[in-house]
């Protein structure tokens, strides 16, 4: 079972995230592309990335921009997207990237007097035919690369969204990521759409929460660990340790090597 650190902000450069990975044993370092120095252009250095892990004895996890959105309306911001999925489908082959983590983009909202209105819930089936273009696209590039897509759970899955995500698990490419701390934030809701989907959990995020904060330091907080972790050992997963400063993760390694 590996476990993984994700880009901290107080480290400044790759050569930081990858020297705290190794002091800390952990196994790899999620590349994060919100982050500048985390774009197609950097990613697309295959050669010094594998030189990098490699050399280092570590690998890499890709995730992929939060505000990836494959479903927009305007066709133009739709393709952007897609190309970059594309292309980082390739660099994650050529740099030996096991996975790359998304997020499912809710959509813009309507706001009508007694509630507010999806708009990819009410044009469902532009968007899931949006999804079912997305989907294709990823057969065809990784048609023969060991790479895994993994949609994660954030703040409770929407309806349309399940829907989609059941479309894409159509396809042995695309796998589940359970972040711990989420479900906890939005009361588990999401616990009987991943438990129901077991044999396609593929990844997680680990981190503890309290009431509505999630990213604490692991031990700290509400969630029962053990039992999560329990789940992601017997489903053969790797896990993000995903607090957001250098002290919590340090910590929150302790706890594991301790408790774990």
């Amino acid at each position: 079972m590996d476990f993984g650190m994700p880009t901290l902000i107080e480290n400044k450069n790759l050569g930081e995230n990858i020297a705290l990975c190794k002091e800390l044993g952990l196994q790899f370092v999620e590349l994060n592309m919100n982050f500048p120095m985390y774009q197609l252009p950097q990613l697309e250095q295959t050669d010094y990335l594998k030189e990098l892990a490699e050399k280092n004895k570590i690998y890499f996890t890709i995730h992929l921009d939060e505000n990836l959105n494959v479903c927009d309306f305007n066709p133009l911001v739709a393709d952007a997207y897609m190309e970059t999925v594309k292309r980082a489908l390739k660099a994650a082959h050529e740099i030996g990237a096991p996975l790359l983590n998304m997020h499912m983009n809710h959509g813009i909202y309507i706001t009508l007097p007694d509630r507010k209105v999806r708009l990819f819930g009410e044009y469902r089936e532009e968007y899931l035919t949006a999804i079912r273009k997305f989907r294709r696209m990823c057969e065809e590039e990784a048609e023969h690369f060991d790479v895994k897509i993994c949609i994660e759970n954030t703040d409770g899955y929407l309806d349309f969204e399940k829907e989609a995500i059941e479309e894409l698990l159509q396809n042995r490419l695309f796998a589940l990521t359970w972040d711990i701390g989420h479900s906890h934030t939005c009361d588990n809701v999401d616990e009987v759409f991943l438990m129901g989907h077991r044999d396609r959990l593929y990844h997680f995020h680990i981190h503890d929460g309290l009431g509505n904060k999630n990213h604490q330091t692991l031990g700290t907080g509400e969630i029962n660990l053990e039992q999560r972790l329990g789940i992601a050992k017997a489903c053969g997963c790797r896990c993000v340790v995903e607090t957001k400063t250098i002290q919590a993760l340090r910590e929150s390694v302790g706890w594991l090597k301790k408790n774990f």
